[in-house]
Parts: structure tokens; sequence; C-alpha cells
């Protein structure tokens, strides 16, 4: 473990030249690809000495932009997508929860061996607090897999559920707020130029009008996006989403997009006159997130209704420009579903649990054993009485990846190139059937780093 700054510098010696913390010069990059950069990225992640890690965690995101894949906004292409211009293809966003660094260079190995350009690493609000992944350290990982799989191109990291609750909102309205401005400033610090706030959580279904329903839905999501366009760096502009349904709730209907379309705009020029608006909407079509364990474990099949998706992807293109209507939920459904994402018009989905559940397939068996007996033992308030014992692991492990981080990294390079040939191959088929492949140059036509 690297001990101080100086020692952090020696690391460097042939490799990379550093001036005054403030420009760096890459002078080897197959060493700094074959073994510096692994050594920098764990240091990133475990070192105790906060100042080490700050150090390291710029290191990475510089060394990242000066060999061509610095991270990016997706706000060109989505653009491109609400003027009519690009189709054909729904952009995948995966949220990693764990072994951020060898997951994130799986993605971009399928990419470059399939000529894929837009996919997204993101993590929840949520995921970041119980994976022990703050901002800064994930996007280190993910921009330290690029610099080691020699990745050219925009890299976009995405604040996934930048969500407001609904509990803690009700007690303390502009505390839950602010809570909600601090991560989104942490946020773009680190460098994570797409965000999702989502503020569906406070959508009052009991309101007779639907825009009373989603006022404070709309509201919150122009005061966020308001911020976050006096926060952006200069020449970025961030791609924001917003969310009309909270995902394991009622579907989305087309009037409560226009509803929440019509406040949130009048809200965001009375705040920021011309503030460039959200680029995209998330609506619930009948997933929830993680799926639904039944007594064996094993997630009950669900029933997506395409045409909301299809429907309100229509009117978010045609009436206000955007790139349409974002699938959350989808991991955990049924593989013939895929294709039909592109076919009416979804413009992103989110995958998350279903690589989880893979992880936790591959793990070693005594390994598996230790999480789930620790879950069982620190989280047994959260089991009901109708719970199976698989019910209550299958809802409950993805809490096991902050406290087991370490051990999950240092698993071992057989493991480890398990996994990989595992993470790959269901990557890939996803991606392939979300009609990504060559869509690099697309990409490349819309996006600069």
């Amino acid at each position: 473990m690297i001990k101080n700054v100086d020692e952090l510098k020696n690391t460097l010696q042939g490799v990379v030249e550093v001036d005054g913390w403030q420009k760096i010069k890459v002078t080897n990059a197959e060493k700094l690809r074959s073994s510096v950069i692994d050594t920098l990225v764990y240091e990133s992640v475990f070192n105790p000495s906060e100042e080490v890690k700050t150090k390291t965690r710029w290191l990475i995101r510089k060394l990242a932009r000066s060999l061509g894949s610095g991270s990016a906004s997706i706000q060109g292409l989505y653009s491109a997508f609400g003027q009519g211009e690009v189709s054909g293809f729904t952009v995948p966003a995966v949220n990693i929860r764990g072994i951020t660094y060898d997951f994130a260079r799986a993605m971009f190995r399928v990419a470059k061996r399939n000529n894929i350009g837009p996919f997204v690493f993101e993590i929840a609000k949520s995921e970041i607090g119980y994976t022990g992944q703050r901002p800064a350290e994930y996007s280190a990982c993910v921009l330290a897999a690029a610099v080691k799989e020699n990745y050219s191109g925009p890299v976009f990291i995405q604040g996934d559920h930048f969500q407001f609750n609904a509990k803690k909102f009700a007690q303390d309205p502009q505390k839950e707020i602010d809570t909600i401005k601090s991560l989104i400033k942490e946020a773009i610090e680190a460098e994570f130029y797409n965000i999702d706030i989502d503020s569906s959580t406070l959508v009052d279904l009991s309101k007779k009008t639907t825009d009373e329903q989603q006022r404070n839905n709309y509201e919150l999501a122009a005061e966020m996006t308001a911020l976050i366009r006096e926060l952006e760096p200069k020449d970025v502009t961030i791609s924001v989403g917003g969310e009309i349904g909270e995902v394991g709730g009622k579907n989305s209907t087309p009037e409560e997009f226009h509803a929440y379309m019509q406040g949130y705009m009048k809200t965001l020029n009375s705040k920021k006159h011309g503030a460039k608006p959200i680029s995209k909407i998330s609506v619930q079509t009948g997933s929830s997130h993680g799926g639904v364990p039944l007594p064996d474990g094993t997630v009950a099949q669900v029933k997506i209704d395409f045409g909301v998706l299809e429907a309100i992807s229509k009117i978010a293109r045609k009436e206000y420009g955007m790139a349409g209507a974002v699938q959350h939920g989808a991991s955990t459904l049924p593989e013939e579903l895929f294709d039909k994402f592109p076919g009416v018009g979804t413009a992103e989905i989110h995958l998350a649990t279903g690589f989880q559940n893979l992880l936790y397939d591959v793990f070693p068996k005594d390994f598996r054993g230790t999480i789930y007996d620790y879950l069982r033992k620190n989280f047994a308030d959260e089991k009901k009485p109708d719970m199976t014992d698989e019910q209550f692991i299958y809802k409950t492990r993805k809490k096991g990846f902050g406290p087991f981080k370490e051990q999950m990294w240092n698993l071992g390079k057989e493991w480890l190139k398990m996994a990989d040939t595992e993470l790959e191959k269901r990557i890939e088929f996803l991606f392939l059937k979300l009609n990504t492949k060559n869509t690099k140059d697309i990409v490349n036509k819309y996006v600069k780093v």
C-alpha cells in the first residue's frame, strides 16, 4: 500500500510525469497499462489515506482524458435522437455494484470487439450507500478500466436514481432537497456528466388533477436541473433525465408525461430561463427493481407494457425534442424481450440486478455462504414473517457488496477469469439484442470527449 503522495509519485517514475499536480504527461503507455494502472486503481479504492486516494483518483481521470477516453455527456447523441437524426438502437446503462474495475473492463472489451459506441456506467443514490462507492471512487474505477483496455472514445458515467425519499421529504423538505443538491455537486466534481433526477417518489395520486399529482415531481426536477446547469463545466452540457412513474408502481400514461413536461418547462424557465431541459424520461411499464422473488428464490415473470414506451417515446421526440422513454428494472426480464426495446423507440434501458445475480452465482461457494451468514445476522429485521430464507437472501444480498468489497476484489485470478467470461457473455448478449453493434461512429459524430 502506498504510504503518502511522495511514494505515489515514485510509483509513476518512467511512466507518467506529474507537473505540480496540475498537468500530467504519459511517457510509457505500455507500462501504464500493463501494471501501473492496476496499482493506481487499487490505491484509489482501498488506500487508508484520503490524500493519496484523492490524488490517485484525480490522476486516473487525467490519464484517461490524455489517452482519449475521458468522461463525457451523452447529450449530443440524445439530441440527435430527438431531432430524428438517429434511431434503431437502445442505449444500455449498467449499474455496477461490485468488482467495478474488472466489470468495467469487460464492458470495454465487448464494446471494442463489436464497435459499440453508446453504453453507460451508472450507480444509483441507494447503491452508493450499500456498495460503499462514492462517485469519485466509481468514476476512477471506470476510467482506469478504459485506460487498461486501451479504449478510445467518450465514456458515459451516470448518476442513476438521484432519488428523493418521500418520508424524509414529508418530515423536512428542505433537508432532503439539500441532500440531493449535495450529491449532485459531488457527482459532477467526480465527472458524472449524466444525471437522472428521480422525484417521482413524490407523485401524489390522491390529488384530483394530473398536474397536482405531478407538481412536486416536476418542480423539484426543474430545480435540480437549474442547479446542474449552474455547476456543469464549461463546454459540457450534462444529460439530465426525469421520471414520471416510480418503478414498481402504477404504469405511466401520456397524460402524466404531458402534465410533467408542461409544469417542468414552466418551472425551469422561471428558475433559469433558456436552460437546457431533460433529455429523456423514465416511465413505469410493469417492471420492478430486482424483480419479484418467489418463495424458492426464483424471479416471477412480469408483463412489460411496450405500448407505454412507444407512445411516450414518440411524444418525447416529436413534441419536446427528447431522446425518448427509459426502461428501468430490466435485467431480470426474459431474454426474448430485449430486442423489442429498440423497435418501440426506447432511448435507454437500465440493467443491474441480473448482473448482481450472475456474480453471486459464480462466487466461490464458501465465500457466498459467508456473505449470506453476514446478511442473516445484520439484516434480520428486514425479513418479513411471510418471507422464506431464499426470498430474504435475494432481497438483501445487494447489501453484501459494500462490507465484502475488498474480499471480492481479491478473490484471485482464476476466479476472476471465470467471472469475466460469464460477464462478457451476458454483456455481449444484451448489448447486441439492443442493436448497438457498429454504433461507434454514430456516437463519435455527436459526442466529443
